[in-house]
């Protein structure tokens, strides 16, 4: 039961993680207003990046950071897809495949959209650095879910 233990932890880290990802797509006049209070704590290539975020949000309207919205909707949603793995991770593996495979997808995405759309290239890094960790942490619990299943050590 060692193994169930850790899997719970590392998915529940995964978890938070995906929810905390996702929450903060709300709030984010709130938070790019903070960035620019706080400016000076920053190196000047990310306060040219912020300055830039705050002058694109303050003249978006309303409507179109209801995009933003769905995206935080969506990291919610993602994570529900992580409760079943948490009971029963051997029945459950596909969506630990499922969830590697986006974190995969990261990849194609930060570096095809994010020079379409005029992102900074060590911005897309960041980006990427959430598939890197995502896959790490869920590889991880694909692998232990492997052991209870090839050792019979998860019976429902």
């Amino acid at each position: 039961m060692k193994i169930l233990i850790k899997i719970r932890i590392i998915l529940g880290m995964f978890v938070v993680l995906l929810l905390l990802s996702g929450i903060t797509a709300f709030p984010v006049r709130t938070e790019i207003a903070f960035l620019v209070k706080h400016i000076a704590a920053f190196p000047q290539l990310l306060q040219e990046w912020i300055l830039q975020l705050d002058g694109v949000i303050s003249q978006t309207p309303d409507i179109m950071l209801y995009g933003t919205d769905w995206l935080a909707f969506a990291h919610i949603i993602i994570s529900m897809f992580f409760i079943p793995v948490f009971m029963d991770p051997v029945k459950h593996k596909a969506n630990l495949i499922i969830g590697m495979m986006a974190c995969i997808a990261v990849f194609p995405l930060a570096f095809i959209c994010g020079p379409i759309r005029g992102i900074p290239f060590f911005h897309q890094l960041i980006d990427c650095c959430f598939g890197v960790g995502g896959i790490i942490l869920l590889l991880y619990v694909y692998r232990q879910s492997q052991k209870l299943e090839t050792n019979n050590l998860f019976k429902k």
